[in-house]
């Protein structure tokens, strides 16, 4: 058997990449030859966690199929997130808390999604039950991806399993719930020196929402108006992408991490209908979305509704 590839989805976050790396971790215990990698570049908040903890970013691969015959999906399932080639491996197994769609294998396979608000969560049930003990760095990674996809457990997608996790994770790390949430939260959030097209990419996620070809993207701020302040290049940079990818939806989200309210702009033919999904009229291709911070909650499924 060829090594197996543990990755998460394109355009990577906190919990894609420590998910990556906790699950390979987890099997190579098993006795499976698993290597964690990445499809993406590292943003700010995951290079914080990885430098506290003491670990590598997991290398960078192209194309799957030149790699292996055989992987395992964490963080996502949907094709279109997944890696080039994924078409032509065989997924042994799936690790996932978000929608199931636009998936399917030819064989039998281990499959587990379950409705919380972090990978990580998961995974710490995975350690129990193969009752493996969690190192304190690798708990120290689970923990910053439940901090990262709950926005410090005030996210709706919280559950009380993901706070219990959180908080006995956060204890095998040795590090303060609190202060180390926020600081690594912020270290994300500073997004006053970025370039636009590298906002776009931080964490972007592709959707088939009816006959509407849509891209999702997200970004954490301190000052939203470090991004609005830039409104008109980034319109003109959606707009661009809209056209290049062949989309016919972009709906781009800053959500303000302190005050735990979002706003998005949008552009592509379907901008009009989205803002409307939300009961919102467009305004300078803008719309306010009072205490939405959740993609997976509060958005995907208002668009695929509204956008069906």
């Amino acid at each position: 058997m060829s090594k197996v590839l543990v990755f998460g989805h394109k355009n990577p976050d906190t919990d894609t990449i420590t998910s990556a790396i906790v699950y390979a971790y987890l099997k190579q215990q098993v006795g499976v030859e698993a290597e964690a990698v990445r499809l993406g570049e590292i943003n700010d908040e995951t290079k914080y966690a990885l430098d506290k903890f003491g670990f590598e970013a997991p290398r960078l691969i192209d194309n799957v199929a030149t790699e292996t015959d055989q992987v395992i999906l964490v963080d996502h399932n949907e094709r279109q997130q997944s890696a080039n080639g994924i078409e032509e491996v065989k997924v042994i197994e799936v690790i996932d808390h978000h929608r199931i769609a636009n998936f399917e294998t030819s064989d039998p396979l281990y499959f587990r999604a379950e409705p919380v608000g972090c990978t990580a969560t998961i995974l710490n049930k995975i350690f129990k039950e193969k009752n493996i003990e969690i190192p304190s760095n690798i708990a120290g990674l689970m923990f910053s991806a439940i901090v990262s996809d709950t926005l410090l457990f005030k996210s709706p997608t919280c559950t009380e399993e993901d706070v219990q996790a959180g908080k006995e994770l956060a204890q095998k790390a040795g590090v303060d719930v609190e202060e180390y949430g926020l600081a690594m939260l912020k270290a994300g959030a500073d997004l006053s020196d970025k370039p636009i097209e590298d906002l776009l990419s931080l964490d972007a996620k592709e959707f088939t929402f009816g006959d509407v070809k849509s891209i999702v993207a997200q970004v954490n701020a301190v000052d939203v108006n470090d991004v609005l302040g830039r409104k008109e290049e980034l319109v003109s940079i959606l707009n661009k992408n809209v056209e290049a990818k062949g989309l016919n939806l972009y709906f781009f989200i800053i959500t303000d991490i302190l005050n735990n309210d979002s706003v998005a702009v949008l552009a592509g033919s379907a901008k009009e209908e989205a803002a409307k999904a939300f009961g919102k009229t467009l305004v300078d291709d803008t719309v306010d979305l009072p205490g939405v911070v959740s993609r997976k909650k509060q958005v995907v499924p208002v668009l695929t509704e509204g956008l069906k």
